[in-house]
């Protein structure tokens, strides 16, 4: 969940706080651990926590869920981006739930954001985002 080949390479500390990690387990243990029991394999995550810095080396915001430790972005190895997300979606409480760069032509294409803040202040929002603009729902998958 912190391990980061750019921050290594840049020299960014990407040790997270005690919050942060609080949040990460809650992100863990109420989205990505049932995530793994309900399809029976390994979920790879491809970005996990990104301390602020971090995230504007990589063109991201200081802000971002990543920063705080509730968001992560990861794959099911076999299973499609979008019925992830969609079991997600329909199955548990998120905050937001993003189906990023996914083609429907190409099952595996793209990856799973999701966050997770705690179940009264989730908004359990779900997007897609094609890499020019975000849209309402998962799409067709």
């Amino acid at each position: 969940m912190t391990k980061s080949q750019t921050a290594t390479r840049l020299g960014i500390d990407n040790s997270p706080s005690e919050e942060h990690k609080a949040s990460m387990k809650a992100l863990c243990e109420n989205v990505l651990e049932p995530v793994r029991k309900r399809f029976g394999r390994p979920v790879i995550i491809s970005s996990g926590y990104r301390s602020p810095s971090l995230c504007e080396a990589i063109g991201s915001k200081s802000t971002s869920q990543h920063a705080k430790g509730e968001a992560a972005d990861f794959e099911v190895i076999g299973v499609s981006n979008y019925e992830v997300a969609k079991w997600v979606q329909d199955n548990l409480s998120f905050d937001q739930i993003i189906l990023e760069f996914h083609n429907p032509e190409d099952p595996q294409s793209g990856w799973v954001h999701c966050s997770y803040k705690n179940r009264a202040d989730n908004r359990n929002a779900s997007l897609s985002y094609d890499g020019k603009a975000y849209t309402l729902g998962l799409g067709n998958g």
